[in-house]
């Protein structure tokens, strides 16, 4: 494991500056606070918008541009939270300017921009990650701790699925529909990544091939007139320790709203994970079945993320919270175990890529 020196931005009070000012620059601003940075500033597409930013996020400046962000030697890491085809440029400049990164994913829309990209990094010294943030639930920590203790034995089947309905009406839009700034997939890129990412985490197992089908349930939405991207994917996968899979990813399931389950079998265990549900885990044998609440007797390092005591729920913005915490603490020199970093970021986008690959031409892709 690499060791960071920390820069002179990460020696006090770690000083972060925003690129981008919607729903997830909210979810990350109020992260970055609770992990006691110092938010320095914020820039968006334009002047206005970066100064409404600014009042909406409680940051101390509003930035003209990206360069000028950069420039200030006083802000120490950079929270890109943009349309997915800007990733690239806005997280290379910020690693050319010496910065650390919180990239939204996915990290690119390309391969090959994610390779360059990340390369790029490990190249700069920085610290790079993004933010795969249900990886900090402590119940899936739990889950894995549980899967490499053996208690599931070996390894046989894996279901995931992760289903939504904001997109079930053809009215319903957004600038991730519309391939020139989302990028050629949607779905799978969108919410089907941390899906991918959660399977190979768990298990510490990696999916070796897929097979695939996308579809586009509505070609044309209200300001989106040429659909290009998918509404759903169904996935057929196999690991490279033989491991059998099926992955369901939609944006159009009707009640769903932000249900990723996965289940996991073994010869002696199936462990089963729902994010709608992240303070139990499911534990089904032959000789019956159980819910596993989160208590006191948890691994060491799923108790190191149950930050509050059983029976006090912790949720989504709780495990982002982690994710930027130990993201910060990587700056300091600290890397934690499960830090997703850039590597974990593109090798999402080499799946979403043979995802694309297999639907399009109908045969398995290897990975």
């Amino acid at each position: 494991m690499t060791t960071l020196t920390p820069t002179p931005a990460t020696t006090r009070t770690l000083r972060v500056g925003f690129v981008g000012g919607g729903f997830m620059a909210e979810v990350h601003s109020r992260a970055a606070r609770a992990a006691r940075a110092s938010l320095g500033g914020v820039v968006s597409s334009s002047p206005e918008r970066s100064a409404a930013a600014a009042a909406g996020l409680g940051v101390d400046a509003a930035f003209g541009s990206m360069e000028e962000l950069l420039g200030d030697p006083a802000i120490g890491l950079i929270h890109i939270v943009t349309p997915n085809i800007t990733h690239f440029e806005f997280a290379m400049a910020a690693v050319a300017a010496g910065k650390h990164v919180i990239c939204e994913k996915p990290l690119t829309t390309s391969v090959d921009d994610a390779v360059d990209l990340t390369n790029a990094a490990a190249a700069a010294g920085v610290v790079a990650t993004v933010p795969f943030a249900y990886r900090f639930h402590p119940m899936v920590r739990e889950a894995r701790a549980r899967i490499a203790a053996g208690e599931t034995g070996r390894l046989l089947s894996i279901q995931g699925s992760y289903l939504q309905d904001w997109l079930l009406d053809p009215t319903d839009d957004n600038w991730r529909v519309d391939e020139a700034s989302g990028g050629p997939s949607r779905a799978f890129a969108d919410i089907g990544s941390h899906l991918a990412d959660l399977v190979e985490f768990v298990t510490s197992d990696r999916i070796s091939r897929v097979q695939a089908l996308t579809r586009t349930v509505f070609w044309e939405r209200s300001t989106t007139k040429r659909v290009a991207t998918e509404d759903l994917v169904a996935v057929l996968f196999e690991t490279f320790s033989g491991v059998v899979g099926t992955l369901l990813v939609s944006q159009v399931a009707p009640g769903r709203k932000n249900r990723l389950h996965l289940e996991i079998s073994g010869t002696e265990e199936t462990i089963a994970f729902d994010q709608e549900q992240p303070e139990t885990l499911w534990l089904g044998r032959r000789t019956g079945s159980e819910l596993l609440a989160r208590d006191e007797n948890l691994s060491a390092d799923a108790a190191r993320l149950a930050i509050l005591p059983p029976g006090h729920p912790l949720g989504f913005q709780d495990a982002f919270n982690a994710f930027v915490a130990d993201t910060y603490a990587a700056v300091a020199g600290d890397v934690r175990d499960g830090l997703p970093t850039f590597a974990d970021g593109l090798r999402a986008v080499r799946i979403t890529d043979a995802v694309l690959q297999s639907a399009k031409s109908g045969a398995w892709i290897n990975l």
